[in-house]
Order: structure tokens, then C-alpha cells, then sequence
């Protein structure tokens, strides 16, 4: 039988490859990188707890300010400061402003996000990475 984890990694590395488009959330047809959450959540866990409201893709847009990390600690459960497989990660994109970025963890030092222009993909978890890592969760 295999664990909330590995169900968890294998539903996201079913979405790798599927084409950026903001706000969406349909495997192979498009996504952004709460979209990736949001799919991987109702792929394993079930329905979606709230219905998203619209949000801007400009990092450095005010509106929603904190609402990913707010929306985080409300439905997710705060994980070790050190991402295990299958966590979510925050990231702050911007220093001084709240996170606007997340992911899921894959595999040690691999994790796997939307990125626009390019879509779901993995990505190393290098120290730039890393080090724009504001929280940790699982789901």
C-alpha cells in the first residue's frame, strides 16, 4: 500500500509537462503554480476546500498580499523548515514581500512547479532556490 507521500509525488509528476496558463488547474491543459496545488490536492485528498478567487501573476502586485501563505496555514499543516518529499513550499520571490511562488517536493533536492513560458517542470533545489524558501507544509 503506498502512503500520502508517495501518492502525493506520483500525482504531481503526473502534471510535468503540462503547459503554463495562469489561474487554470486542468492536468495536460494548463496551470500555474497554485493551479499544480490545487490539482494534486483534488487528485488525493478530494474536493477543493474554497473556491480561488482571481489573482494578478505580478509578483509584486499588493492586491492578495499574503493570501498564498495565509491560504497555506489554513489548509495545510506547517511542516519542518527542511522540505521533505511531498511538501509544499512557499517561496518569496521577492525579498520583503510575501510568498507568491509555490511547489511540491519530489524527491530530496527536486521539486516540481509551473513556471510561465515553459509549464510544469522539475527543478533542482539549488541554493537560490533554497534560499527563497519562506515556509514549508504538507498537505
Amino acid at each position: 500500500m503506498i502512503d500520502k507521500r508517495e501518492k502525493i509525488v506520483l500525482a504531481t509528476m503526473a502534471w510535468v509537462g503540462t503547459p503554463y496558463r495562469h489561474q487554470a488547474s486542468k492536468r495536460g491543459v494548463g496551470c500555474d503554480c497554485l493551479g499544480l496545488l490545487r490539482g494534486v490536492w483534488r487528485e488525493v485528498i478530494g474536493d477543493e476546500p474554497v473556491i480561488v478567487p482571481p489573482y494578478s501573476a505580478d509578483w509584486r502586485d499588493k492586491n492578495h498580499a499574503g493570501a498564498l501563505e495565509m491560504a497555506a496555514q489554513t489548509y495545510l499543516k506547517r511542516s519542518a523548515d527542511k522540505p521533505q518529499v511531498g511538501d509544499v513550499i512557499l517561496f518569496k520571490m521577492i525579498r520583503n514581500l510575501p510568498p507568491k511562488h509555490c511547489a511540491i517536493m519530489v524527491e530530496r533536492d527536486v521539486f516540481v512547479h509551473a513556471q510561465e513560458h515553459i509549464g510544469v517542470v522539475e527543478a533542482g533545489l539549488s541554493k537560490a532556490w533554497a534560499r527563497r524558501i519562506c515556509s514549508v507544509y504538507s498537505f
